[in-house]
């Protein structure tokens, strides 16, 4: 066990000595803002309109404005490089945020807030998605195996589950103490500064531009998207409705309670178990396939959901989403693995942000449809929403097979000595 243990940490010092340790804490609050926008919205609108079916679809425009332009930032990303894209995008999010909440202050009508909503969704820079791009080209670039580049991808989801835990504390606090408004303020700043960072940051030159000749090449010749590619979106998609219907039924049993200032708190004790589980996931051995860690991922994420239909209490709810927790980093990481491996190198940024946006896409839909089936139904039946798309996931497990390797080595810039963060 203690070898094991050493082993791993070895290979986060690698991870590190790669990146850098400033990258990492510069992509985590700079994903921050994705976090409390998403969850908070359902909070925000419902505080502000009185209404939690409103608040699930405002929600909704807001998600899906994310997953229509996501794929389209890692495409431009691969073109054009990360620095333009990602610093232009984050000064049009912190706007965008700034708007959104103002609107939902000002109490205007529906259409205008999901307007606004799709406007921040669709100028979020894709921090998390992009990190990962990043983070696998600089491993790559030294030479690294794939227990290190799995090593990335774990860091890299547990950063984005610790950004779902501090997300809806966030909003948890300023909803407690005055107003979830007040975190709404807080991300459009942390979107503004870190994603400038970000962006400006030396790796930000790790992952080249596809050259210009490729793209003027037909489209039927860039390198296709292999048929295991599909399938990981479609899995990752209920997912999303998985997570979707937990946040519509975690929202409405604190409200049901009396408690639903908790809600933010709820979340986040299911996202810091989730964490600690996908820190150790690097100590999983290489011969555990992913494509058999995602049928076991799944097929637990489909039992200990049923935990959440069950929970009638606060401390029901808070034990279940604790438990439940466990499973959820390995479904992301190993999710994002299978991605990884199986996407053309030139297309690593599209892919990224592809496979991410079919997550939230899940998330959106779910958060308007089992927000109206818990209002009208109670809370158990937006989790029985997520019970059901979790056993649809694990269906979509068992048909995919580990990809042999990436289809084209992810084209980095040569090594520039001082290129790394401090």
């Amino acid at each position: 066990m203690a070898q094991a243990v050493g082993g791993t940490s070895a290979t986060y010092r690698e991870v590190l000595g790669a990146t850098g340790a400033l990258l990492p804490v510069i992509s985590f609050f700079g994903r921050l803002p994705l976090a409390v926008i998403l969850f908070g919205s359902v909070l925000l609108v419902t505080r502000t309109s009185g209404s939690l079916a409103t608040g699930g679809t405002v929600a909704c425009a807001l998600a899906l404005g994310q997953v229509a332009m996501g794929p389209v930032v890692g495409r431009l990303a691969d073109r054009h490089g990360q620095r333009s894209v990602v610093l232009c995008c984050s000064l049009l999010n912190a706007l965008a945020i700034a708007c959104y909440t103002l609107g939902a202050l000002a109490g205007l009508s529906t259409p205008l807030l999901m307007a606004l909503g799709v406007l921040a969704g669709a100028t979020v820079p894709g921090i998390g998605p992009l990190a990962r791009a990043r983070g696998v080209a600089l491993v790559r670039r030294g030479g690294a195996d794939e227990r290190v580049v799995n090593t990335v991808l774990s860091l890299e989801s547990t950063m984005d589950e610790l950004s779902f835990v501090i997300g809806p504390a966030l909003i948890g606090v300023a909803a407690f103490v005055g107003h979830p408004a007040y975190a709404f303020g807080a991300a459009a700043l942390l979107v503004a500064g870190c994603g400038t960072a970000f962006a400006l940051h030396p790796t930000a030159t790790a992952v080249r531009p596809v050259a210009a000749p490729a793209l003027k090449e037909p489209r039927d010749r860039r390198p296709r998207m292999p048929r295991e590619v599909g399938l990981v979106r479609l899995g990752l998609v209920f997912l999303g409705v998985l997570l979707g219907g937990c946040g519509a039924g975690i929202t409405a049993l604190t409200q049901k309670l009396g408690q639903e200032d908790q809600a933010g708190l709820v979340y986040a004790a299911m996202g810091v178990m989730s964490a600690v589980v996908g820190l150790s996931m690097a100590a999983v051995p290489e011969r555990f396939g992913l494509a058999l860690r995602w049928r076991v991922a799944t097929a637990a994420a489909a039992l200990l959901s049923l935990l959440l239909i069950g929970a009638q209490s606060m401390t029901g709810l808070y034990v279940a989403v604790t438990v439940f927790g466990a499973v959820f980093a390995p479904n992301l990481i190993t999710g994002f693995g299978l991605t990884e491996r199986a996407v053309p190198g030139e297309r690593i940024a599209e892919g990224m942000t592809f496979a991410s946006s079919a997550f939230v896409g899940g998330q959106a839909v779910t958060l308007a449809v089992a927000g109206r089936l818990a209002q009208s139904h109670g809370p158990a039946a937006a989790f029985t929403v997520g019970s059901v798309a979790a056993a649809l996931a694990f269906g979509v497990a068992l048909l995919v097979k580990t990809p042999a390797g990436p289809g084209v080595t992810p084209a980095v810039a040569a090594p520039s000595g001082s290129g790394r963060g401090a």
